[in-house]
């Protein structure tokens, strides 16, 4: 039995984008006809085409899409969500968690949807800070929730990897709307987020 695997990429995409990938090769000074690079302008334009599907997502259809009645009014959080992303300016990854919290008022989410909304944004090619504020407000917008409290500390490789070469740096961005902007709530978050509870 043969191995498959099934991919779906928008040919004209994936065609245009590997044409583009080929004449970067060649610009830098590659070859790209030989055998190691072959096939790398194909696999680069699939995975630019992955690494930016949130273009094609709307995030606030995917809260709707699992909003449950519920008389339930304390702090909801959900940690540690891995998060990848583009940095805008470089096309280089960015990659660290999110940690999100809201206070129902009258609805919760189903607990995936908050991870699943962190990737549509997060899919695109961003700046952390805007990543930040979008989770946020789809949140806000959809949920229409008592407060809601965003925090992302990611390493950018745009740091890392050229320019001032960092390695160790952390950027950490915050956003709070409503009762999250109550220092007593905010600072329960933040404990939360810092403890070690699992």
């Amino acid at each position: 039995m043969s191995y498959s695997k099934k991919e779906n990429f928008d040919q004209k995409t994936t065609g245009k984008l590997l044409d583009n990938y080929h004449s970067i090769l060649e610009g830098i000074g590659e070859d790209a006809n030989r055998e190691g690079l072959l096939k790398t302008p194909e696999r680069a334009a699939k995975a630019m085409q992955f690494l930016t599907h949130g273009y094609g997502m709307d995030a606030e259809a995917i809260l709707r899409s699992a909003m449950f009645a519920e008389d339930y009014s304390e702090m909801v959080v959900v940690k540690d969500i891995e998060i990848y992303s583009l940095c805008e300016h470089h096309m280089l990854p960015f990659l660290g968690k999110a940690h999100v919290a809201y206070i129902p008022n009258g609805h919760i989410v189903g607990l995936s949807k908050i991870p699943r909304i962190c990737d549509v944004f997060a899919r695109r090619l961003q700046v952390q800070e805007r990543l930040t504020l979008q989770i946020v407000e789809a949140i806000d917008n959809t949920l229409k929730p008592q407060g809601v409290a965003v925090v992302i500390e990611a390493m950018h490789m745009c740091m890392m990897m050229r320019g001032v070469q960092k390695q160790n740096s952390v950027t950490t961005t915050s956003a709070f709307r409503g009762q999250f902007q109550n220092q007593e709530t905010r600072t329960e978050f933040l404990n939360l987020i810092g403890a070690k509870l699992h």
